[in-house]
């Protein structure tokens, strides 16, 4: 399973270096059918083995029950993302905001799980329940599930998780696996799964870091965004959720992912800007840090993170010493840092942060077995790579660090 890692100056012009990203598919493509559960409001299905009690779900990672709903709904018209927490005043601030209704702090991180990086939201299931959509915030079992430490997450994305035969699936490499409890909608555009707030300090998440803002009712967010820009850090994410914004990315704004995993110091804090055709513009001066060009064996010359390259190289110089180098078409080879969404989506690819790279295209498509040899399978998983021949939604040609191996 992919990450659980965290996982310009040149993007090769090739067919082939697309064609990874153009065999993915969105996140709410069909895979499999999800198993149905007890209904709840709305389209929430709850899990049925997912009672607190049982066997794998470890109360280490519960928190109080969040108690009956008795606030009012809340819509959430924007959501932010900043580098650190947001402290007190400036939230404070931000209340005060002429036509500002409500203010909801949480923490947002990101995920990688089969080369899709999810927005994770880890929140106080009693305060953050009130700007779930439709009748969700009333729907008092959703609630009691994260609080106990389960997750939330939209049926589209619960088709791609790689659940294991009880419906656990690992996050990180660095926590255990967690159950899916619930499957019901999310905030569009902002959020793709929930969890609550001790999971949120197991996967590293910082503190407090976003914000979801609603609006009163007779007020455009756009009239909020102004002032709401100027109480924050420059390199602060603003996105509109309205629907005016939601049916395209603003090219103006900024937009923030801050990956844990194995090898998150290897993404840091990634912000970047979409500028159409499906592609992004990472900040350039994480470029500069973190991408680089060097020649390695068999392959020769590519661009990839700098964290990559002793994996790398380790594992095609094991290939070449192994007699399988001819097992790799270079002609094949279809890039390793390529700043892009999957394709059909808003989701950033792992490719996006260089940390991942596609071998002999042509015979191994998307939701094949594929040909790649299994030597070659093998040497790269002892180096630190997975393997997306392993997904349940299987991309042979792919292979993408997934923990740091120090070579010998």
């Amino acid at each position: 399973m992919a990450l659980r890692t965290a996982l310009a100056s040149a993007v090769v012009g090739s067919v082939l270096l697309a064609a990874c990203s153009a065999g993915e598919t969105a996140i709410d493509d069909p895979r499999a059918p999800v198993s149905d559960g007890a209904a709840g409001s709305g389209d929430a299905v709850a899990q049925p083995s997912a009672q607190p009690g049982v066997v794998g779900l470890d109360p280490a990672y519960a928190v109080d029950p969040p108690g009956r709903f008795k606030s009012l709904p809340r819509t959430a018209d924007i959501v932010v993302q900043a580098q650190d927490t947001i402290d007190d005043e400036t939230v404070a601030a931000i209340e005060a905001i002429e036509g500002v209704a409500a203010v909801e702090r949480f923490s947002l991180l990101q995920v990688s799980i089969e080369n899709r990086v999810l927005n994770l939201a880890a929140v106080d299931p009693a305060t953050y329940r009130r700007y779930a959509p439709g009748q969700l915030p009333q729907n008092q079992e959703i609630w009691d599930r994260v609080a106990a430490g389960e997750l939330a997450v939209g049926k589209a994305v619960a088709k791609r998780l790689p659940l294991d035969e009880d419906d656990f699936v690992p996050l990180t490499t660095e926590v255990p696996p967690i159950h899916l409890g619930v499957m019901a909608p999310q905030i569009e555009n902002a959020v793709d799964a929930v969890v609550n707030e001790k999971w949120g300090e197991a996967l590293g998440a910082v503190p407090g870091n976003a914000l979801l803002v609603s609006g009163e009712l007779t007020v455009p967010p756009d009239v909020i965004t102004g002032p709401l820009t100027k109480m924050l850090p420059e390199s602060s994410s603003i996105e509109r959720l309205d629907a005016v914004a939601r049916y395209g990315l603003d090219p103006d704004a900024v937009q923030t992912a801050q990956v844990v995993g194995s090898v998150a110091d290897a993404v840091g804090t990634f912000t970047y800007r979409p500028i159409g055709g499906g592609r992004i513009a990472p900040d350039p001066a994480w470029v500069r840090a973190n991408i680089s060009t060097q020649v390695v064996p068999i392959l020769g010359s590519v661009t990839c993170n700098k964290a990559v390259f002793p994996q790398l190289r380790a594992a095609l110089e094991e290939i070449v010493l192994s007699d399988l180098a001819d097992e790799i078409n270079v002609d094949e080879y279809a890039g390793c840092y390529y700043p892009r969404f999957i394709a059909g989506s808003t989701t950033l690819s792992n490719h996006s942060f260089g940390l991942a790279l596609d071998l002999n295209v042509p015979g191994n498509q998307r939701g094949t077995v594929g040909s790649m040899h299994r030597g070659i399978v093998d040497i790269f998983k002892r180096w630190g790579f997975n393997w997306g021949g392993d997904w349940a939604y299987t991309d042979p040609m792919h292979f993408e660090l997934a923990r740091l191996v120090s070579p010998k």
